[in-house]
């Protein structure tokens, strides 16, 4: 899949042995690659963790992306040494002089510090790894102390259960020990039955000393047993010294993903909601940043499970991975992002006087009812907003102005790197950004513009549901949410859309949008229709008999007047997207 799309999805560690040339000592090393796409920060985050510094990677073809910046930023959060490295140096198009100014005067690097490299030619290669020994500081940790190591990522074996990548802080682990989990308390303890390296396939060792980061078999079963950012000691009975002093300093772990983009999966059978539910759980050991709540619903689509994601590309990531390395065929409804709903206390039921009840929605379904709603009229809607960054041309920035003008986008900043790059920093809403605002950004400066962006908390706008019934009947799945002035509008893209995607019945097919009880946009999806003059048998019954022509239809009508009554509409995949896809 990574081949596939052109990006890196998951962070791959290996550890390798290096021969410094300056005093021919060997020296182990563990690596990780991360994914630089926003959607996959939670992956960068907790690499960070475990490390104790960085090699900051940047095209001297394309110089500073924003995503850079924001990488920058978290690396400096965590105390890391930063070496940045400069790539791609040996083509004719390659600005290096530039780029290294770019990161002097952006991201405060000395000038000297950056390394000139090229990957295709072997161009400074051979100054990366002594620099990394030589700049950043070794890992620090007590050999005789008790047991504690941080588990930093798992995946799923089909043979041996859950395999633990841990990186040991003090003391050491070996096959056979008994270790337990922070999260898990000593009442549950597991045995410890392999122990070895990445170098990047599994090699035993028998053994991880203070310092490394290994992997560890130790017969988990499920998700809950290898929570990410868990601290891992020995296992002692109830009471212990060692486990008492053990438990009271687990190792700072780091934020847990918060989800930005919820969407909800169905099987296409209903029957397969257990293997649906089987798949989704191993994949989520591998990627802990998805949460994961079951969900009915009350159209035909069954049970399902409500998934909570990054952004958009880690939801289709996600879905691809299920279909590909599972062979689950789901069914993806069109995503939605947690709105919080502010209302006052209603009077006379013991609420004081301007107290307010605060609660996040997850589901349009939650969404409140204008009719049964108390004091409706007072209710405060607000919706997430981030902290966008965009580094763009000069030349485009009047199309990405424009654009996030019309996308509610508020401009905060504004700052030139150069005569030829502007990095402008705009709050947005995030239901706006997670459609298609990276496509367009890419699309109006020609895949020149890059974006970034981070979690800004909540603001109030006038936000109202919008309702897809079909033949009366409410789809929550189908339903949306958007600024009152674009309602009108997007209902009627939608219910547009829809009339193309949902096939044809036997039964005609009403599709409304609605604001409340007002329709603001209405579509019909045809039946089929008998041709009344040929009878099954194939004879003609007359072409000039217009009473028989009205019997035949008139006994067809009542039969689509049953049908509509009992049957179900049937939708595909491409009646989710329609919510969301602008074309």
């Amino acid at each position: 899949m990574e081949r596939e799309r052109g990006i890196t999805v998951k962070a791959q560690t290996a550890s390798m042995i290096f021969r410094h040339p300056k005093d021919n000592l060997d020296y182990l090393l563990n690596l990780v690659d991360t994914p630089g796409h926003v959607d996959f920060a939670y992956e960068v985050s907790r690499s960070l963790s475990a490390c104790q510094g960085a090699l900051l990677l940047v095209d001297s073809t394309q110089g500073i992306q924003a995503q850079t910046i924001s990488t920058h930023t978290r690396a400096q959060e965590a105390n890391l040494k930063i070496i940045p490295v400069i790539t791609k140096a040996d083509l004719p198009h390659a600005q290096t002089d530039d780029v290294i100014l770019q990161m002097a005067t952006t991201l405060e690097i000395e000038l000297e510090d950056a390394l000139v490299t090229s990957a295709k030619s072997g161009l400074g290669v051979d100054t990366i790894l002594p620099a990394v020994i030589d700049r950043i500081p070794p890992p620090t940790g007590v050999p005789d102390a008790p047991l504690r190591a941080r588990l930093v990522d798992s995946w799923y074996d089909e043979t041996r259960g859950v395999v633990c990548l841990v990186q040991v802080v003090d003391g050491l682990i070996k096959e056979n020990d008994r270790i337990s989990a922070f999260s898990l308390g000593p009442s549950e303890s597991f045995s410890v039955q392999e122990v070895g390296v990445l170098c990047p396939y599994q090699l035993r060792t028998g053994r991880l000393l203070t310092g490394q980061v290994g992997y560890v078999i130790a017969g988990m079963r499920s998700t809950r047993q290898a929570l990410m950012g868990d601290t891992l000691f020995h296992h002692h009975k109830r009471g212990g010294e060692a486990a008492e002093a053990t438990m009271l300093t687990p190792l700072p772990g780091f934020e847990k993903a918060k989800s930005m983009l919820f969407a909800s999966i169905y099987p296409l059978d209903t029957q397969d909601f257990d293997s649906l539910e089987l798949a989704v759980n191993k994949l989520t050991l591998n990627d802990a940043s998805v949460t994961v709540q079951r969900e009915g619903s009350n159209t035909s689509l069954g049970s399902g499970l409500r998934c909570g994601f990054l952004g958009l590309l880690h939801m289709e990531v996600f879905n691809q991975r299920l279909r590909d390395e599972f062979g689950t065929a789901v069914l993806l409804t069109s995503p939605t992002v947690p709105y919080k709903i502010v209302q006052p206390s209603p009077e006379g039921e013991g609420g004081r006087d301007g107290e307010v009840t605060e609660r996040i929605i997850h589901t349009l379904a939650d969404w409140p009812d204008p009719a049964t709603t108390p004091n409706y009229r007072d209710l405060k809607i607000e919706e997430p907003v981030v902290e966008a960054t965009v580094l763009t041309p000069v030349k485009c920035l009047g199309a990405i102005t424009t654009c996030l003008k019309e996308r509610r986008g508020v401009q905060e900043d504004i700052k030139y790197l150069d005569d030829k790059n502007v990095v402008l920093k705009y709050r947005l809403p995030w239901q706006e950004v997670v459609t298609d605002l990276h496509d367009v950004v890419k699309n109006v400066s020609a895949g020149y513009a890059s974006l970034n962006y981070r979690e800004a908390g909540y603001a109030s706008d006038d936000l109202v549901k919008v309702e897809l019934a079909l033949n009366g009947d409410e789809v929550d799945a189908l339903s949306f949410v958007c600024h009152r002035a674009k309602a009108e509008r997007e209902g009627r893209r939608v219910a547009l859309k829809l009339k193309t995607v949902i096939d044809r019945q036997n039964f005609e097919i009403n599709i409304q949008a609605k604001v409340g009880r007002k329709v603001v946009a209405r579509e019909r999806v045809a039946p089929y229709r008998k041709d009344v003059l040929v009878t099954k048998a194939g004879k003609n019954v007359g072409g000039g008999d217009v009473t028989r022509k009205k019997k035949l239809l008139e006994k067809q009508k009542q039969g689509k007047k049953r049908a509509k009554m009992v049957g179900k509409v049937s939708l595909s995949q491409e009646a989710f997207w329609a919510v969301i896809s602008k074309d």
